[in-house]
């Protein structure tokens, strides 16, 4: 007789599903065996290394109330049995103290082991990203990135951007882990070889700063589409080859700097193959009989660099012609639509103003066509533009300027500097005309200068009254000519004085004083308080301005505020806790000197 007891503990330890149809086949399900929990092991090989504590415990719960609802998946080895998939229900299991796990026992090969664990891994919602990359970069050695783009389920772009991720060095790794570094900033960082990427590491300092990471990003990458020189010549620097084929342009790393944007990240290489495209241009320019000019005014060339390119230019043997010494004649480029839209794009143009505008733009396009096509008939000859840092050039038709022969000549100085008697009847009434008009502008800046101090030294200042309006219209004009920048005044006050252009000054004040209304100074005010803040060490903590900003705020972003408040006491939180583990080393080692 088979007790009730038996019958529970034998289905304890084996449940066979029954046969089911697959393909019009009949097949055996696959064999669940309750095994003792302490002949399980996890597997050292396994690639996964971090579990949420929380998410355990929750999981926990679950199984201390309903069981574990999917098996694990095991091997045997000897006399105990390796976990291949479910090692997080396994743990789970274990704190919930099970004795027993349902396991499905399987055979693979060890390279198909670690084979499965990765993809299980993989296709998990709460992957750590660089235990990711590791993993993905791991597959690469056996498939191609669209391959385990198909098998994950993911994008070609996101695995050749986690393929990126697993070159970032150890250093920047344990940042991307506590959540301090982003992951398109670790991929940005792992551009570099490990040598540089030591180099940014020892720069920063030991406190993660993003800004500086970006910024050494930036100062040691090039904008292939900006390059001097043609990206696709093998042949420019030979043992280089193509930038379009290179391995260090991100666009042949996927699209970590935007759709196809080709991104040079090896400054060397970068920088050699600009000396040498310079070096062609002057070869050219000597060869064709070319004028080089470069993009140099007189006031400028003292400066240092300017004076380093002018000195290859003149032991070149070339006659060094700045841009004050010549004319340039360019090709002009036909305007289109979007040009004008674009040029118009922070003024209200109806369509109708617009086609205006175009026919305009076409009109004169035409006229400096004409122009261009005639440079040599009017003396010009052919000569190419170069800027002096970047090297980028375009060819241009060039004419020096003849300089006049007798400098001493009093005729040949401007007016303003000649004296009345050397001027004919004509350029003298336009002197005094000028003279009298200077005249009215220093009267009226003395008459305005005396009014001012005299408003000082009454009790205007203390004056209790409530503000005029036209003492809120002073304030606004002052505050928004003063402290509004350009893309500010058409992003948030378009149109608030008006069309000035076919005002005077007098009119544009009158103008806005009839359409004001309070509403226009209060959101001025509250405009300067955004920009009236201060940055660096100044903060809401510390400074008088700040503080009372931060609070003015949390009645109209309490949630938000609130919201950056936690991500930043959780930052500080987790660097406090590795501060505090590495003076507890420090003071251990203290102690053990001591003793």
């Amino acid at each position: 007789m088979t007790t009730k007891a038996s019958t529970t503990k034998k289905r304890s330890r084996t449940k066979v599903a029954a046969k089911k149809e697959v393909n019009g086949k009949k097949v055996q399900a696959l064999k669940i065996e309750n095994l003792p929990i302490a002949k399980v092991k996890p597997d050292p090989m396994q690639p996964r290394k971090t579990f949420d504590e929380k998410l355990l415990e929750q999981l926990s719960e679950s199984i201390e109330k309903h069981g574990v609802l999917q098996p694990i998946t095991v091997r045997k080895s000897k006399k105990d049995y390796i976990i291949v998939m479910g090692e997080r229900r396994y743990r789970a299991s274990k704190l919930a103290g099970k004795k027993t796990i349902p396991c499905i026992v399987r055979t693979y090969k060890d390279d198909d082991v670690l084979e499965i664990q990765i993809i299980e891994n993989l296709q998990r919602q709460d992957v750590e990203p660089t235990e990711e990359a590791e993993a993905i970069a791991f597959l690469s050695k056996k498939y191609a990135p669209a391959e385990i783009a198909k098998r994950l389920g993911r994008t070609d772009n996101f695995i050749r951007q986690r393929l990126k991720l697993a070159g970032l060095i150890e250093g920047f790794k344990h940042f991307v882990r506590n959540g301090e570094m982003t992951i398109s900033l670790g991929v940005g960082v792992a551009l570099f070889e490990p040598e540089e990427q030591q180099m940014m590491l020892e720069t920063m300092g030991e406190d993660f700063n993003a800004h500086q990471i970006n910024r050494m990003i930036k100062d040691q990458t090039y904008d292939l589409e900006k390059a001097s020189f043609d990206v696709a010549d093998k042949e420019l620097v030979p043992q280089a080859g193509s930038c379009v084929e290179c391995p260090f342009n991100a666009a042949n790393q996927g699209n970590l700097f935007g759709e196809d944007k080709m991104v040079c990240t090896k400054s060397a290489c970068f920088e050699t193959k600009k000396t040498k495209s310079f070096l062609n241009l002057i070869e050219k320019s000597k060869k064709e009989n070319i004028l080089l000019i470069p993009e140099i005014r007189r006031y400028w060339a003292d400066d240092e660099s300017n004076q380093l390119t002018i000195s290859q230019l003149e032991k070149n043997g070339l006659k060094v012609y700045l841009l004050n010494d010549v004319e340039i004649i360019e090709n002009p480029i036909e305007p289109t639509i979007d040009d004008i839209k674009t040029e118009y794009q922070h003024y209200e143009l109806s369509d109708d103003e617009l086609k205006r505008k175009l026919r305009e733009a076409v009109q004169d396009y035409e006229e400096e066509l004409e122009i261009y096509f005639s440079a040599q008939e009017n003396g010009f000859v052919s000569g190419i533009v170069f800027h002096p840092e970047t090297y980028q050039n375009k060819e241009v038709y060039v004419k020096v300027i003849e300089k006049p022969k007798n400098k001493s000549n009093d005729y040949s100085a401007p007016l303003t500097d000649r004296k009345m008697a050397d001027c004919t009847p004509e350029e003298q009434i336009v002197k005094i005309n000028k003279r009298e008009i200077r005249k009215k502008q220093i009267d009226n800046n003395k008459q305005f200068e005396e009014v001012v101090q005299m408003i000082r030294e009454t009790k205007y200042i203390n004056t209790k009254k409530t503000l005029s309006v036209d003492e809120m219209v002073a304030f606004s004009i002052s505050l928004f000519e003063n402290n509004v920048d350009y893309m500010s005044q058409q992003k948030y006050f378009s149109g608030l004085l008006g069309d000035t252009s076919k005002m005077t000054k007098v009119e544009i004040v009158e103008n806005f004083k009839k359409k004001f209304k309070k509403e226009i100074f209060h959101k001025l005010i509250r405009y300067m308080l955004t920009k009236q803040v201060h940055f660096g060490e100044s903060n809401h903590v510390n400074n008088l301005t700040n503080i009372s900003f931060y609070n003015a705020l949390q009645g109209f972003y309490k949630s938000k505020i609130a919201g950056i408040e936690k991500e930043y006491a959780e930052k500080r939180s987790k660097r406090e806790g590795r501060l505090k583990e590495r003076i507890g080393v420090l003071e251990k080692k203290i102690q053990e000197l001591n003793e």
